[in-house]
């Protein structure tokens, strides 16, 4: 055992890391990878009410989206489409190769997960994960995250937000 097993912030980068390596491979072919694996599945599951909804809810500035979106709709994963009720408001919606992208996709992402928890017990895995969903609500209480991609650019370049 070195000093480092002992550092908080060590351990959980090289869980980060892990992490990152193992699912950027199971999304690293989708347009957009990890930001258009979570377009698709709000567009698939949340159904958010407009285009400038689904910027919010991710965290994703209206001009990346936009970019995203572009890509996405090219693959033929999702539409963009008028609101029945406001016709300046644009829905995104899944398409029926999305949906089955996205089935595909989960699948790829349980392995991954699967692989970076594999020195956890089945019970252990399911104790961290419900204790990190607790820290992550806390510590998104204290401080808001406004925008996942700075956070995301932050953690890569080492700096804090």
């Amino acid at each position: 055992m070195t000093a480092l097993d002992e550092d908080f912030g060590w351990t959980l980068g090289v869980v980060f890391r892990a992490y990152v390596k193992a699912t950027n491979l199971a999304v690293g072919d989708l347009p957009g990878g990890h930001r258009g694996y979570q377009i698709l599945t709000a567009a698939t599951r949340d159904q958010p009410e407009s285009q400038s909804a689904l910027c919010q809810q991710l965290g994703i500035d209206r001009t990346v989206m936009t970019y995203l979106l572009d890509d996405l709709e090219r693959a033929s994963l999702v539409t963009r489409q008028h609101a029945p009720t406001d016709r300046r408001t644009r829905l995104v919606v899944a398409t029926d190769t999305g949906r089955t992208r996205l089935a595909d996709l989960d699948r790829r992402l349980q392995h991954a997960e699967a692989h970076v928890l594999a020195g956890l017990s089945r019970e252990d895995q399911a104790s961290l994960k419900a204790l990190l969903r607790k820290l992550a609500v806390h510590a998104n209480a204290a401080d808001p995250v406004e925008n996942t991609c700075q956070v995301v650019q932050d953690i890569a370049a080492g700096t804090p937000q």
